[in-house]
């Protein structure tokens, strides 16, 4: 970095690119390409590389790293922010102003979110005329800047996305009309949308018919000149609940079903026959050779001024106990640093044992903030970043088979403490931490995941000094009860919801939420096993 820069800035920049992976690092890199040359972009190895440059470029130095920010928030790693002295909030109050990013930009950002790899593939198909020969493309981001490089797609030319998503999926085409609608309707010098959470939302459902704004239809404007509505809140912060993400065909029929009724009229006949089907969902496969793995991840003494986790082996001894009586492999791995966290995490992606299991499970016990946790060393490590390394691209052995991650941790500031009742929180005061992250923003876009988090965002989780954590206790008590009656595990997480939300500390003034997140496209069902529950073998 340059000779003007102080060591406490180029700190800063560090910490932020060491919390950010190779998808986090591609995602910049394009989301830059309209301030940066691409010659420039294409040297780019790491995060540290393109903050050099946009410093080079004079978009970012010490005293002004909004740019940074709202790269950072654009790409949903918001548990950075407070590393430039932001917060989410902070942040969406000024892009109105200061947002570098264009709509442009955005719109082809949030297609590439949502382009899956069976899409990515159908778009290749239909556009192999015009795209080079013998050449490979792995992501939709990469498809995105060669169709640019070649002039199909330019800022005022999205017609090429409007022909293909005909054809691929009418969701994303309401994304490419809506930012052609918001291109004619908003003023020229504006160069943002509003952000993600309230920006102009996809039509889904049947257009003729005109739904209230109170439905869960989002409805779109046929005025080019009406200002687009704020987008309600996302379904995944709503406290305690549960929601799955719909396969594509039976979105649009349940969506439609639940609006109409509202408005008391009748589904048209061939959605209802949809909306049937939909319900008849299939399980994943759970006969194989071996169950799967499951790795433990018991963080309990820690360096610096983080506290030590008393009672937590008592979740570790639970988790493995319970796990495998269920089947699994289990692997405990005591204190561990950020990068032997990751480490970990790159080691069992490589593992090709995978092959012939049915699932992978990873539990991870520390303290934590908001969207990551504490390694010993101190250092905090993204959940979305741990979660990557299984993707269906990164883990192909385990492409279409359930991943579920358990985290206990706490994801906001600490609380006022019992004796026998701790926080799984660092001890300074967290006034300054962003809190406002949801398991969402965690969770890998692809399917087959399953986030379960001990509490949610912005809040402390609570752990017995002797009994272990509220939500693992409770979670390892449900899948015994529950398991042998052959309940699917979003079923026994809600149990988890209801008995975590009861439990309250000995002056009955703190209370808890976990907070389950999910991709799964089937019922994840453990076969029933043969022995008794642990809890009832003597």
């Amino acid at each position: 970095m340059g000779d003007g820069v102080n060591l406490q800035f180029r700190q800063q920049l560090l910490l932020i690119d060491g919390n950010l992976g190779a998808e986090e690092v591609a995602a910049l890199k394009f989301l830059c390409t309209d301030l940066i040359p691409f010659k420039k972009l294409e040297n780019v190895q790491s995060a540290v590389d393109i903050f050099q440059l946009l410093m080079a470029e004079d978009y970012v130095n010490e005293e002004d790293t909004f740019l940074l920010a709202e790269l950072l928030y654009r790409i949903k790693c918001n548990f950075l922010l407070n590393k430039l002295g932001y917060t989410k909030e902070k942040v969406q109050e000024c892009l109105h102003e200061k947002g570098r990013v264009s709509p442009y930009r955005q719109m082809l950002y949030e297609l590439s979110e949502n382009i899956t790899d069976e899409m990515l593939q159908e778009i290749v198909f239909l556009l192999r005329n015009r795209l080079p020969k013998r050449r490979r493309t792995t992501s939709a981001l990469e498809l995105l800047i060669l169709l640019e490089k070649q002039g199909l797609l330019t800022e005022n030319d999205v017609q090429m996305l409007e022909e293909v998503f005909v054809n691929v999926s009418p969701d994303l085409l309401e994304t490419v009309n809506s930012y052609r609608r918001a291109k004619v309707s908003l003023p020229q010098q504006e160069n943002t949308l509003p952000s993600k959470e309230s920006s102009v939302s996809h039509t889904v459902g049947i257009r003729a018919l005109n739904f209230p704004q109170e439905t869960s239809i989002r409805s779109v404007s046929s005025n080019v000149n009406d200002h687009y509505a704020e987008e309600p809140r996302s379904l995944w912060e709503h406290v305690g609940n549960v929601h799955s993400i719909p396969s594509r065909q039976d979105n649009k029929a349940a969506t439609l079903t639940q609006s109409l009724s509202k408005m008391n009229l009748e589904l048209p006949r061939e959605f209802s026959n949809v909306e049937n089907e939909s319900k008849k969902m299939s399980s994943y496969k759970m006969d194989g050779p071996k169950r799967g793995f499951c790795i433990v991840i018991n963080n309990v003494t820690f360096d610096g001024d983080l506290q030590e986790r008393k009672g937590s082996y008592k979740d570790a001894e639970e988790l493995k106990r319970v796990f495998t009586w269920l089947g699994l492999d289990v692997m405990t791995y005591t204190d561990q640093t950020s990068e032997q966290i990751k480490e970990l995490m790159e080691m069992w992606q490589q593992l090709k044992d995978h092959k012939d299991r049915d699932c992978f499970i990873c539990c991870i016990l520390s303290h934590g903030e908001s969207g990551a946790i504490y390694g010993k060393d101190g250092e905090l490590v993204s959940i979305r970043v741990i979660m990557s390394y299984f993707t269906a691209k990164r883990c192909p052995q385990l492409a279409e088979k359930p991943k579920l991650f358990f985290i206990q941790a706490c994801q906001g500031k600490e609380i006022q403490r019992p004796v026998y009742v701790e926080a799984d929180a660092r001890i300074p005061d967290f006034s300054s931490v962003q809190q406002s992250l949801s398991p969402s923003e965690s969770i890998p876009e692809e399917a087959d995941f399953l986030l379960g988090m001990a509490t949610i965002d912005g809040y402390a989780s609570f752990r017995h000094v002797q009994q272990g954590t509220w939500y693992i206790q409770a979670l390892c008590s449900k899948l015994q009860l529950l398991v042998p009656r052959g309940e699917d595990i979003l079923s026994i997480l809600t149990e988890v919801n209801e008995d975590v939300s009861r439990r309250v500390d000995r002056w009955g003034t703190k209370k808890q939420m976990p907070q389950p997140a999910y991709t799964l496209r089937r019922k994840f069902i453990f076969p029933i096993p043969r022995d008794p529950p642990p809890s009832q073998q003597y």
